[in-house]
């Protein structure tokens, strides 16, 4: 993981030591393992819910969400690694609003670049290829070559040596992350290749069981001298918008995020050796990867149930409106803002030669309605013509899907 810099890199050339593909094994749990079972009925749960969760939705809701939903996943993947950006950070950032503090500063433009990179991937830029080398190569060019400099370099915890991290490219030094030492640089295309080919001979449902294992084991390769605890969060998220057809809807990030201390275990866990004899055939320990993927497939579960809770019309509508009843009160909106968002909360999106008479006020009113709420992020359209629809604007998150960001130290969150 990259809590800190998460390279510990020597200045030898590039060298494969010709390790055995077999360190990497089980790469894939046998379809005898331990709770195969369990963890069958778990991923056919999971797919269930989320398409009925995707479902559920109203069409005109689901651009706004994903949005929130791709800077949540930003604010807990960069927190995972020790970079604390807030979401309202985050949204400013979007908008070319940053901190005045370089450090700040960088970490927004941090952020921008992630969102960038899922907004890239939610558009279907890696349909069906999220597991392939070059994909995943792409994934960390994306990200890296929108850092800023000083995001870009990887330092020796020994020597002090800096070293400039080039955007898709595979590391050629040796690195130990914990206590697990890496693969030699030369061996990392082969392993790749192996992970690539071990992943495709996978069906549908057998991938959904394997998420959790594609996950750890691209960590165990480290194929990058920086960035891939990021990477491979974002691989995953590719992996189920493809398998579950989330629509960018819910992520695993957060519940990775809320409860990160699990999370590492089970990552450390499961560079372990095998344990015993009754410990699978494999050189890894094959109980620890059955582990993970029950406690990934479940975390997974918890947040489609989250999202679905947050998103029910009833709930949602009395957080809604009982906050624009307090803005009204404050002298913050119009009364006329209120019943704009009735009709978005109840029809989805409405045509703007509409708002005039709904509200009972001439056009310019209403546009100077539609201007106060607009400037607060709350309704948001595709362009200056189009209808309108609700937004979700990381500033009321707390307001309107409380829970989604935490209100205290992230580890210590359920």
């Amino acid at each position: 993981m990259e809590s800190e810099p998460d390279i510990e890199a020597d200045i030898s050339a590039v060298v494969d030591r010709g390790e055995s593909l077999g360190l990497m094994e089980p790469v894939v749990l046998a379809e005898d393992c331990r709770s195969r079972g369990l963890l069958n009925d778990l991923a056919f749960e999971l797919g269930q819910k989320s398409a009925g969760f995707r479902r559920s939705l109203p069409p005109s809701l689901v651009p706004s969400l994903a949005s929130l939903v791709r800077s949540m996943n930003c604010y807990y993947s960069n927190l995972i690694e020790g970079h604390d950006t807030h979401p309202i950070d985050i949204e400013r950032a979007l908008k070319n609003d940053y901190s005045a503090d370089p450090k700040k500063r960088d970490l927004q433009i941090e952020a921008k670049a992630h969102i960038a990179v899922q907004t890239w991937i939610d558009g279907g830029a890696l349909a069906r290829r999220s597991l392939s080398v070059d994909g995943i190569c792409e994934i960390h060019r994306r990200f890296y070559e929108n850092l800023p400099d000083a995001l870009c370099w990887a330092t020796n915890r020994v020597s002090g040596e800096r070293v400039r991290i080039i955007p898709g490219r595979l590391r050629h030094r040796d690195v130990r992350i914990g206590k697990h030492d890496g693969i030699s640089p030369g061996a990392v295309p082969r392993f790749l290749q192996r992970f690539e080919a071990a992943f495709a001979q996978q069906g549908k449902a057998g991938l959904i069981v394997a998420a959790a294992a594609a996950h750890h084991r691209l960590a165990w390769i480290h194929p990058f001298l920086d960035g891939n605890g990021r990477v491979t969060r974002l691989m995953s998220h590719a992996l189920y918008l493809d398998l579950l057809d989330t629509g960018g809807l819910w992520s695993i990030a957060r519940g990775l995020g809320r409860h990160a201390r699990d999370y590492k275990m089970h990552l450390a866990n499961c560079d372990q050796l095998r344990r015993n004899d009754l410990d699978g055939r494999g050189t890894l320990s094959e109980a620890a990867l059955v582990e993970f993927t029950e406690f990934y497939l479940r975390l997974s579960l918890d947040q489609v149930n989250f999202m679905e809770t947050m998103m029910q019309p009833d709930r949602l509508r009395v957080r809604v409106m009982l906050w624009a009843e307090e803005e009204k009160r404050l002298g913050k909106l119009p009364h006329q803002a209120l019943t704009l968002l009735e009709a978005l909360l109840h029809r989805g999106e409405v045509r703007r030669a509409e708002i005039a008479p709904m509200l009972g006020v001439v056009d310019r009113q209403a546009r100077r309605i539609v201007n106060r709420l607009a400037e607060r992020d709350v309704i948001v359209s595709e362009s200056a013509r189009s209808p309108l629809r609700l937004g979700f604007p990381a500033a009321l998150a707390s307001r309107w899907m409380p829970g989604l960001f935490p209100d205290k130290p992230v580890e210590e969150t359920s």
